[in-house]
């Protein structure tokens, strides 16, 4: 009887511990750069994948990926440390959508730099969004060219491309929201800026520094 087999998938379409061979090659065939490894032993797998794939990719796996380039044109930076000279964001929701808060932190101390809400009613991508321009904002009056880390890449996108596509409609319950992401979208046509915006790791890194610990 073959002996049972767990698959880490660091990066991958769906991140993850898999128990076959055939589910974790869906996860990684097609996925550029992926990162995945096999176990023996459901334990040494669940460590492993909180480790992050740094500390297990590469060292000896029938099934693991040889490429070891970064995954940039993939939108994950796998390779980079992380900036501690910069600000970390995050939004807190109860429901999606439901009530918002976000704040900003010091990525190296955790020091709260802003904070606001809660907000009636909005979802978790809009709270990113509004945190990550509050932080351009802000360092923008301090004269700072601070990175400022997202642990959301649909918000990430929606600022560089200055425009938000979301489902959550305009009405009385939404007004507090849309007040707020239209201001941070005027913003965004009205100013510049020369901020790194990064995708926070949170495979390789743990959770992202402002995180409210909801999950």
């Amino acid at each position: 009887m073959a002996k049972q087999k767990y698959y880490v998938v660091w990066v991958g379409n769906t991140p993850g511990i898999y128990t076959n061979w055939n589910e974790c090659k869906v996860q990684v065939e097609a996925f550029k750069d992926a990162k995945y490894k096999s176990f023996t032993s459901k334990e040494e797998a669940e460590q492993a994948y909180k480790d992050g794939w740094t500390r297990h990719y590469g060292k000896s796996s029938k099934h693991s990926s040889e490429k070891g380039r970064s995954t940039a044109s993939s939108g994950i930076n796998t390779t980079a440390a992380i900036d501690y000279n910069s600000i970390s964001v995050d939004v807190g929701t109860k429901g999606n959508p439901g009530p918002i808060e976000y704040r900003g932190v010091d990525t190296q101390t955790g020091e709260v730099i802003f904070a606001h809400g809660p907000v009636q009613n909005g979802t978790n991508n809009l709270g990113e969004f509004l945190a990550i321009v509050h932080s351009l904002a802000y360092l923008k009056k301090q004269g700072s060219n601070k990175t400022v880390y997202s642990d959301s890449q649909t918000a990430l996108k929606w600022v560089r491309e200055k425009k938000v596509a979301t489902t959550l409609e305009r009405n009385e319950s939404t007004k507090e929201v849309w007040t707020l992401v239209d201001r941070a979208l005027q913003w965004l046509q009205a100013n510049s800026y020369d901020n790194k915006l990064l995708k926070w790791q949170t495979q390789q890194w743990g959770e992202i520094k402002a995180d409210y610990g909801r999950k």
